[in-house]
């Protein structure tokens, strides 16, 4: 199990009689790439203006490197980089001027930084070219390039590819890719296009309402969101040994209520049945599961709120 390097505890931010966000509780693993998924209105930003120290929690505790108290946190934070709005940039400088603006304003005494940033963005062949000139794209991983300068070993970025072509979309993936697999950052990204992050995240928080309904791995996502057989029978706590030993099934997971969700053999349902009967089990349900990653979005954020996500995602389809 990696090493927890940042978690919240019954984070809680109110304005006035308005609870934005209830409650919330997760923790970040080094190396994860977490996706923070939710509609918009749901709580995302704030959480992570809070993570960031630019909103005072009305509730709850934030421990980062192991520090919990505001001094301690403050110097954690140092170790983090954050680009939660939208990046600033003078319009009329190039990438390397900007970057060199905000190294003198951050203190930075390693002007070679700066080269080093460029080259991993992708962007240290726009010599004089001025940021008015770039793409959104090209803005976005200028912004990113500016959160690099000081070498973090956690990225939070909020809604990093809104707004963004395809194309850029696959640019800022790609970079966050290799920021992750490379310099070994761990990010913490939010968005409410969930087709996108699955292409991304190890891990995903689900949020709705400012609460967080889901904490689930990018591997189980895969599995709930593929076909499998639901399996009930009269003797579920027999299931898992006949299923292993009598049919040689070794993919399939066993629910809280004893329901087995099996992920292999699937096209052999008949031979699953008789071999139940065969050692006493009399199956109660077997029932297929194919849900797609909007349809298990729409259950966990309601209908309402994925029906704006799906639009969302559906504009940058007919983009492509």
């Amino acid at each position: 199990m990696s090493e927890t390097i940042m978690s919240v505890s019954g984070l809680t931010k109110q304005y006035m009689k308005n609870t934005v966000v209830k409650g919330v509780d997760f923790r970040i693993r080094k190396g994860m790439i977490c996706g923070l998924v939710g509609p918009n209105g749901a709580g995302k930003t704030t959480i992570m203006k809070m993570l960031g120290g630019l909103v005072i929690p009305t509730e709850g505790s934030i421990d980062i490197f192991g520090e919990t108290e505001e001094k301690g946190l403050a110097h954690s934070r140092s170790r983090m980089s954050f680009m939660i709005e939208t990046p600033y940039a003078k319009q009329n400088m190039t990438a390397k001027e900007n970057l060199e603006k905000l190294r003198l304003q951050k203190g930075l005494p390693d002007k070679g930084r700066i080269d080093e940033v460029l080259d991993i963005v992708g962007l240290s062949d726009t010599g004089k070219k001025t940021v008015k000139n770039f793409s959104l794209g090209m803005k976005q991983r200028l912004g990113i390039a500016g959160a690099m300068l000081t070498k973090p070993e956690i990225m939070v970025l909020d809604e990093p590819v809104n707004g963004l072509d395809p194309e850029g979309i696959v640019e800022i993936r790609e970079l966050l890719l290799k920021l992750n697999r490379e310099q070994h950052v761990t990010i913490l990204i939010s968005s409410h296009l969930l087709s996108e992050l699955s292409l991304l995240c190890t891990d995903y928080l689900f949020i709705r309402h400012g609460e967080i309904v889901q904490d689930i791995s990018a591997e189980e996502l895969s599995r709930q969101c593929h076909e499998f057989y639901c399996i009930s029978t009269d003797k579920n706590a027999l299931l898992p040994a006949v299923l292993e030993n009598k049919l040689g099934i070794k993919d399939f997971t066993v629910q809280k209520d004893g329901t087995v969700h099996i992920y292999e053999k699937t096209n052999d349902i008949r031979l699953i049945s008789k071999t139940l009967f065969e050692n006493g089990l009399i199956p109660t349900e077997i029932h297929m599961h194919d849900a797609n990653l909007e349809e298990y979005y729409m259950k966990l954020v309601g209908d309402d709120d994925a029906e704006q996500n799906k639009r969302s995602d559906n504009k940058t389809d007919d983009k492509k």
